[in-house]
Parts: structure tokens; C-alpha cells; sequence
């Protein structure tokens, strides 16, 4: 079955209107197997893009090893998970240039490297406000992650041998409970509030709170599948940084190209039918 074919076989259902929500009626209800096609539309679209998009996921391979091998000499390792998931905090950002490779296949434009990068100026200020909100947030999820290790293991160095030692002890399985709980937390507001703001801002000239918004509409009236994709950015990402980092080359250009037709499957356009 191609591409096409699939879209026309799983189209999504007709938002209901008003529906109590403020635009509302801006987002559609769809079915859980428009996950699967928003993976196999990223796909073609890092297909059809050519060196493009591997070669903006190779960035964050530098910078993933570049982070590591910082953290190491500076023996400050404990900060390598917390940076894991501060990369993820992050992710819809970072995937802005490959929402334009998207929305360039979309377009029937040759995908540009160059234009990849300055996908931001399509709606600077409220891009680079997102951005500034999600490197705060990003932020404050590093400063609890010390915060908590210093009152878990007040007495123990903050090296790495030193977490390795407490990482199987019933103090330090009660730190990795919390931490991962506190994870799921931030993790949950970030992709609650982004999921379809980014891509929506770079789309057309919403403001950030308008962006949220909406994007928290797609996730409250598509729960279960929002959730099925959720844990699929998980995982595949999970996946690409289990490889060393190497694997999010692939990985992170396929997620992002999927969250672009996420985006356009979720969200109706000004002129667009539900």
C-alpha cells in the first residue's frame, strides 16, 4: 500500500464543533492509526530530503558526544542522564529545521539545508520565545536533578564512580523512583504544551500561548492516541540514543518529519475542511 493510499484508508475523523474548549474546533479527533502513517509520512519525507535530513540529525550526534565527553572530564557525569532528558524537554525545538524540510516536501520546494536552520525566521519572535521558555524549563530540571541528588546522597561526591556505587542501593533505588516520576512530569507538561505548537507556529504567525493552547486541545480530545505517540518519540528516540548517540541521526529526523504530519493531521488550517 502506498503512502496515498494509506491517507485516503485512514483519514481523519471530522472535528466536532465547539466541543467546550476555546478554537476547539480547530483540532480534529483521529484514529490511533494515523500514528503509524505519521511515522511512514516521516519516512518518505527524509527520503524525498535526501542529505538534508541525516545530515541535521549528525548535529546532535556532535553535540550528544560533545556534551558526554565534557561532562566526563569535568567529572561531573551525574549531569549525563539529567542532560538525556533535558534533550528530550527540548526535542520540538530542536526539530524545527526538519519541520520546514517537511513542510517544503509538502510544498513541492527542494528541501535546503541553509533553510532548515533558519526555520525560526518564519515567525521569529514567538519561536525564540517558545525556545526561551524551554531552555528555562530545561533549566530547572537540571537544578532539581542536583538539588535532589545532594539531598539523597548528602555525603557522597558528586562523581560518577560515586553514582554508580549508590545506583543498586535502596537510597539510591528511591532517588531513580523519584527522579524518573519527577521526569514524567516535566516531560508530560512540556509535550502536552509543544507537541503541535511548534510546528503550528512555524506554519503561520501564531503567538506561543495561542500555539499552546491548541496543542494542549489535540492532546485533551485525542488522549489514547497522543499517548501511543508519546511513547513512540520515547522509544524511538530512546532507541537512537541507546546506539551512542549514532542512531539519532535516523532517529531524530524520523520523529520530527512524524510530528510534522501529526501536526497537519491534528490541526486544521484557516480555509481548511475539518
Amino acid at each position: 500500500m502506498s503512502l496515498e493510499d494509506f491517507r485516503q484508508t485512514a483519514a481523519p475523523a471530522a472535528a466536532p464543533a465547539g466541543a467546550g474548549f476555546p478554537r476547539a474546533d480547530e483540532v480534529r479527533i483521529v484514529d490511533a492509526a494515523r500514528v503509524a502513517g505519521w511515522l511512514w509520512a516521516g519516512w518518505a519525507d527524509m527520503r524525498a530530503a535526501g542529505w538534508v535530513s541525516p545530515a541535521y540529525g549528525a548535529m546532535f550526534v556532535v553535540i550528544g558526544f560533545a556534551l558526554t565527553a565534557g561532562l566526563t572530564m569535568l567529572d561531573m557525569a551525574y549531569l549525563i542522564a539529567p542532560m538525556i532528558g533535558a534533550f528530550l524537554l527540548v526535542s520540538p525545538l530542536l526539530t524545527l529545521g526538519l519541520y520546514q524540510v517537511s513542510k517544503d516536501v509538502e510544498e513541492g520546494r527542494r528541501p535546503s539545508f541553509w533553510r532548515a536552520l533558519c526555520a525560526w525566521r518564519a515567525n521569529p519572535y514567538h519561536i525564540l520565545t517558545a525556545g526561551l521558555v524551554l531552555m528555562l524549563f530545561m533549566m530547572i530540571w537540571v537544578r532539581l536533578n542536583v538539588i535532589a541528588f545532594a539531598l539523597f546522597f548528602p555525603y557522597v561526591s558528586m562523581s560518577f564512580a560515586s553514582l554508580l556505587e549508590q545506583t543498586f542501593t535502596l537510597q539510591g533505588m528511591f532517588f531513580t523512583a523519584f527522579i524518573t516520576a519527577l521526569g514524567f512530569a516535566f516531560a508530560s507538561v512540556a509535550f502536552v504544551t509543544n507537541v503541535t505548537a511548534l510546528p503550528m507556529m512555524l506554519d503561520r504567525p501564531e503567538d506561543i500561548f495561542s500555539a499552546a493552547l491548541v496543542s494542549i486541545i489535540a492532546v485533551v480530545k485525542n488522549p489514547r492516541v497522543m499517548a501511543l505517540w508519546a511513547a513512540l518519540i520515547v522509544l524511538v528516540t530512546g532507541i537512537g540514543m541507546a546506539t551512542a548517540f549514532v542512531g539519532l541521526a535516523v532517529a531524530l529526523p524520523l520523529i520530527g518529519h512524524a510530528s510534522w504530519h501529526a501536526y497537519r493531521d491534528l490541526v486544521i488550517r484557516p480555509g481548511e475542511t475539518a
